[in-house]
């Protein structure tokens, strides 16, 4: 993985030299190939479908000449704020420009705190960014990017496109964000609450014949909360009662709609190239019965539920590959003060 801070807010390598140098070591060391992400917030930084892309074209043409490969990255967030970060690119300033006037465009918690690391997929399919929605915006980004750099396709020097899917580029909602105060262990928490996402889940409730299920929890804690202390998320809590499994069916259900749609127009742009998409590895709390980290984050795995195959089944339908994230860290010794709950092998 290269440096996040290779390319600068100009699209331009940062330092071409020591690059070039550092790219020669991992060659010598018989390194296959590197990994970049591409930002949206720097190629379509200050107006709608003006792309810029110099830097990266400038970046890849060294990696071809040393014949090593290419892991591209597509970057629908902002970088900073998180674990590794030493860099900070926003959003494209056309697209926070129109956060000013509609915060509801953002993930947004109950306190009504917005988080502006990545859109809400409450407006993938609203017009509003500028007569366009947000997965026209993915997929015109991704349709760019593919004609801009045919020849490094056509060449195989691109083997792998990794599609970003939400914050960390991730397949989650941001449920944990240490801006808004959440520190390890917290169980985080719901990412609903943007006027779209409220119509959707007041809509749904309405088709299962119980309007007054159209709101989020009541009882689901504060970001640093442990289940335990929490009537929602507690053994035999409200999260296993019938408004408890129907809030986690559509908040879940949302979270896969999105990877399903943008992933079917990367696809399109992308057609004969190897797609994967990153999720992350909630591992905190998941030896309690609720698994409370992975509600918040979009995961519908409690202990008597399988939340991840949904999810690789959706993956699966268009050929995308699966990065899964904290597959070194143990659980061995977590929580061992806690109800475990069950747990289907």
């Amino acid at each position: 993985m290269l440096p996040l801070g290779v390319i600068d807010m100009n699209c331009e390598l940062v330092d071409p030299e020591d690059l070039l140098n550092q790219l020669r070591i991992l060659k010598s060391a018989n390194v296959d190939g590197v990994m970049i992400d591409c930002w949206w917030g720097i190629v379509e930084a200050h107006a709608p479908q003006v792309y810029k892309w110099s830097g990266y074209r400038r970046l890849f043409q060294m990696v071809r000449d040393l014949k090593l490969k290419l892991q591209v990255v597509m970057s629908m967030h902002e970088c900073g704020g998180n674990v590794g970060d030493d860099v900070h690119i926003p959003l494209p300033h056309w697209v926070t420009e129109i956060g000013e006037t509609n915060l509801d465009i953002y993930f947004t918690d109950r306190e009504g705190r917005r988080n502006t690391e990545c859109l809400t997929w409450g407006i993938d399919k609203e017009r509003v960014l500028k007569r366009r929605t947000a997965v026209e915006v993915y997929f015109d980004y991704m349709r760019s990017f593919r004609v801009e750099f045919d020849e490094f396709f056509q060449d195989g020097i691109i083997s792998e496109i990794e599609i970003g899917l939400g914050p960390c580029g991730e397949l989650r909602y941001p449920s944990y964000p240490a801006k808004h105060g959440w520190k390890y262990p917290g169980i985080g928490e719901f990412q609903c609450y943007d006027k779209y996402l409220m119509k959707s889940l007041s809509k749904a409730a309405e088709l299962r014949g119980h309007s007054f299920w159209g709101r989020g929890p009541e009882n689901a804690g504060s970001y640093n909360s442990a289940p335990h202390e929490i009537r929602f998320f507690r053994d035999g809590g409200d999260y296993d009662s019938y408004y408890g499994r129907f809030f986690l069916n559509w908040y879940s259900q949302v979270l896969i709609d999105h990877g399903d749609r943008v992933l079917a127009l990367a696809n399109l742009a992308f057609e004969g190239t190897c797609i994967s998409a990153k999720l992350s590895g909630i591992h905190w709390w998941y030896k309690t019965a609720s698994h409370a980290a992975e509600l918040t984050a979009g995961f519908y795995n409690s202990s008597n539920r399988d939340g991840y195959a949904p999810i690789a089944a959706m993956l699966r339908k268009h050929g995308v590959a699966l990065n899964f994230t904290c597959f070194e860290m143990r659980t061995l010794d977590q929580y061992e003060g806690f109800s475990r709950g069950t747990r289907r092998s």
